[in-house]
C-alpha cells in the first residue's frame, strides 16, 4: 500500500507546527483554520486531536514547560531557583511569540503543575514558608517573563539622529542594538543574581529564628 503524501496528523505534529506558526506569525496567527492550512488538511480533522484551539495552545505550553530544570532543587533551594529560573528564561527567549501562553497561567496544564509543584516543594522543603515560597516563585517568573517578552536592548534605535543634542545621556544608546543578545543576557543574570542575594539573608533569619524555637 503507497504511503500518502501527507504526513498522517498526530498531537504532536499539530502541536509542533502551532509553535512553528506561532514563532513566524506571533500568536494571533494562531486558528485552527490556520493550523490546518499549513499541515495541508481539512480543519475538521483536527478536532479528532484537540477540541478546540485553546487546547492546542496548552500543549504549546507544555511542550515549552518541560525543558525547564528543576532538579537543582536536591542541591538547595538557591542552586534551585538559579537552575530553574535560567532554564526557564532560555525556553522562552528561544519561542519568544510564545511566551505570553506559557505566562497565561497554569490551568490544568500537567506539565506547568508539575514544575511549579517541584518549585514550591524545593522552597517549602528548604525551610522558606509557604507564603513566603509562593510569593519568589511568582518574582522569578516575573523576571523570566519580563526578560523573554520585553527584550531592553530591542527598544533603541540604531541611528545616533534620534539621541544626539536632544538626549545628552543616551548619546552611546545607537551601539546597544549591537550588543542586544549580550545585554540582555547579562541583564537576566544582574537581575536573577540580585534577587537571589536579597533573599539570603532572609532565609538566614527564618533559619536563625526556627532554631531558636527549638
Amino acid at each position: 500500500m503507497p504511503r500518502p503524501k501527507t504526513p498522517l496528523l498526530s498531537r504532536e505534529r499539530i502541536r509542533d507546527t502551532a509553535l512553528e506558526l506561532i514563532d513566524a506569525e506571533g500568536i494571533g496567527a494562531l486558528s485552527m483554520r490556520n493550523l490546518a492550512l499549513k499541515l495541508d488538511v481539512k480543519a475538521a480533522s483536527l478536532y479528532s486531536h484537540y477540541p478546540n484551539k485553546d487546547a492546542v495552545l496548552d500543549a504549546v505550553a507544555n511542550l515549552l514547560t518541560r525543558q525547564v530544570d528543576t532538579s537543582g532543587f536536591e542541591r538547595g533551594w538557591r542552586e534551585g531557583l538559579e537552575t530553574w529560573g535560567r532554564s526557564y528564561h532560555a525556553a522562552l527567549r528561544g519561542h519568544p511569540n510564545a511566551a505570553p501562553v506559557v505566562a497565561a497561567g497554569t490551568g490544568r496544564r500537567e506539565d506547568f503543575l508539575a514544575m511549579a509543584d517541584a518549585v514550591h516543594g524545593g522552597l517549602v522543603k528548604a525551610g522558606w514558608p509557604p507564603r513566603q515560597a509562593t510569593m519568589i516563585a511568582a518574582s522569578v517568573k516575573y523576571l523570566v517573563i519580563g526578560a523573554a517578552t520585553t527584550p531592553f536592548a530591542s527598544g533603541f534605535a540604531d541611528d545616533t539622529r534620534v539621541y544626539f543634542e536632544r538626549y545628552p545621556n543616551l548619546v552611546q544608546a545607537h551601539l546597544i542594538p549591537a550588543h542586544a543578545e549580550e545585554i540582555d543576557t547579562d541583564s537576566f543574570e544582574l537581575a536573577l543574581h540580585s534577587l537571589l542575594a536579597g533573599l539570603e539573608p532572609l532565609h538566614a533569619s527564618l533559619t536563625s529564628a526556627r532554631a531558636a524555637r527549638e
